[in-house]
């Protein structure tokens, strides 16, 4: 896998974290530098370290499977994908306003309410991971990318979602799975011998 191919599927990945952080961005009032970077920190490192563990994960079952490896790497990455384009047809982000203080109750940035957000956004990294394996990816570079990438990102959307509002989350959630079910497609037809991407 070269890394461009490893740069868009991290760029896919990352759109649900992207998503959450637009919606933290609308709850909150006032977003500073230091706010976006705590939200980007939790999503980056829980989005390195799942596909890690997902890694390490299928490497343990890669010997028995490697004969069936494409056909899992494409049906993980396009249920990933069908699951973002469904919830990105909700087109909500679930945040509760306080009358009196008129402030989204999602703008905690604790170590419980950030934790939870970022695992629930990182779960389908893990079988990210578990396609990592079976596809001999450089996993230092992988997770790295990732990280990276939904770093980035995270802190562009409490940016986005603070300035123009939650109409940007459903399209990054479509586009993520959209992102996500192509490369599947891309994996299992090179697999197949009918093309071949490098």
């Amino acid at each position: 896998m070269s890394l461009f191919e490893l740069f868009i599927i991290a760029v896919g990945l990352s759109m649900d974290a992207f998503a959450v952080a637009v919606c933290k961005g609308l709850s909150m009032n006032r977003i500073s530098i230091k706010k976006a970077g705590i939200v980007g920190l939790y999503f980056g490192i829980f989005q390195s370290v799942m596909p890690l563990i997902g890694y390490f994960l299928g490497i343990r079952f890669h010997n028995k499977i490697t004969y069936m490896d494409h056909w899992i790497a494409f049906i993980l990455l396009g249920f990933i994908g069908i699951t973002m384009i469904r919830e990105s047809r909700k087109g909500k982000c679930g945040i509760e306003v306080n009358s009196q203080t008129n402030e989204g109750t999602n703008e905690f940035l604790d170590f419980k309410n950030m934790s939870v957000l970022a695992l629930a956004t990182s779960i389908d990294a893990l079988a990210i991971g578990v396609t990592f394996a079976f596809l001999n990816v450089n996993i230092t570079s992988a997770v790295s990318f990732i990280g990276i990438v939904t770093f980035i990102l995270s802190m562009i959307g409490v940016k986005i979602g603070n300035v123009f509002g939650s109409v940007y989350k459903s399209k990054a959630e479509f586009i993520g799975g959209l992102i996500l079910i192509l490369m599947g497609f891309k994996i299992l037809l090179s697999h197949l011998g009918i093309i071949v991407f490098r």
